[in-house]
């Protein structure tokens, strides 16, 4: 590990430009990188997984830090290529996987406990959080790096200007918080905004008992009209929006910015009794 080149001549011999489309920004710092790996210690059981890895940059840091079995996964062909010597250098505890990570059975990818390390590619960072939120019983923990205006709303709590359908998504299924936040300068090329990573821990089972798919439909029409009252934004969902609160013992006239999770997954259990008897 010792005898791999810097970063940055990793990227200079190999023509590793970072792309705009696939949401790239390279994260050379290894102070930085150390410390998003520490965040998410212990490492040495179980599996890694990471997204992303680019030229490797955390990639180093997590078997650094004493990971023993890393999985990291990569579109961008031009990295699997410069990843090489790192796979060479890592002695059996790294594999690379050439996929698109939202396609990506992560089931598969090794055994538990198992943690997901990645400095997301911006452009996909929410769709992976939401799928890896479906099965959230499979990880141990997810440190994962954001836009800072993502990552606020993943941690938002009731009343924040930032609280919205990803903070109840992700409230009702896990414990979340910002570790740290990054400026831009840390990267290369540098992003127009700023960074934060995000250390989320499952709870397994989710506290209150509901389904996704209904959680889902009953934040995307509260949140779809957030400033309006609870019976007028819930009729975007059914007619039956005043019958749904009502049996749901909540305030009519309160707004989807002041209902906690709990509040949330009783609308999304009424809003499923509702469907099954065919009064929605």
């Amino acid at each position: 590990m010792a005898a791999l080149p810097p970063l940055r001549e990793v990227i200079a011999g190999s023509g590793l430009s970072a792309r705009k489309g696939l949401g790239q920004n390279f994260l050379f710092d290894l102070n930085l990188t150390g410390k998003i790996a520490r965040t998410a210690a212990p490492l040495d059981r179980g599996t890694v997984i990471e997204v992303g890895p680019g030229p490797g940059g955390l990639t180093r840091a997590l078997l650094s830090e004493g990971a023993t079995r890393v999985v990291a996964i990569e579109k961008d062909a031009r990295c699997i290529e410069a990843l090489a010597p790192l796979v060479e250098a890592a002695d059996g505890r790294l594999v690379l996987l050439q996929a698109d990570a939202l396609t990506v059975d992560v089931e598969a990818l090794g055994p538990p406990p198992r943690r997901i390390v990645a400095n997301l590619p911006y452009n996909v960072a929410t769709p992976l959080l939401i799928g890896w939120l479906k099965r959230a019983e499979l990880f141990e923990r997810l440190v994962l790096m954001f836009q800072k205006e993502v990552a606020e709303r993943i941690v938002a709590r009731p009343g924040d200007d930032a609280y919205g359908r990803l903070g109840v998504l992700t409230g009702w299924r896990a414990h979340a918080h910002i570790a740290f936040s990054l400026p831009p300068r840390a990267f290369t090329p540098p992003p127009k905004v700023e960074s934060a990573v995000v250390d989320i821990e499952p709870r397994v089972p989710p506290p209150e008992d509901c389904r996704l798919a209904d959680l889902e439909a009953v934040t995307a029409a509260a949140f779809g009209q957030r400033r309006k009252m609870l019976r007028r934004s819930l009729k975007t969902l059914t007619p039956a929006a005043e019958t749904l609160i009502a049996e749901t013992g909540l305030d009519p006239t309160a707004r989807a910015e002041t209902l906690t999770v709990a509040d949330f997954a009783a609308l999304a259990r009424g809003w499923r009794r509702l469907s099954e008897s065919g009064d929605a």
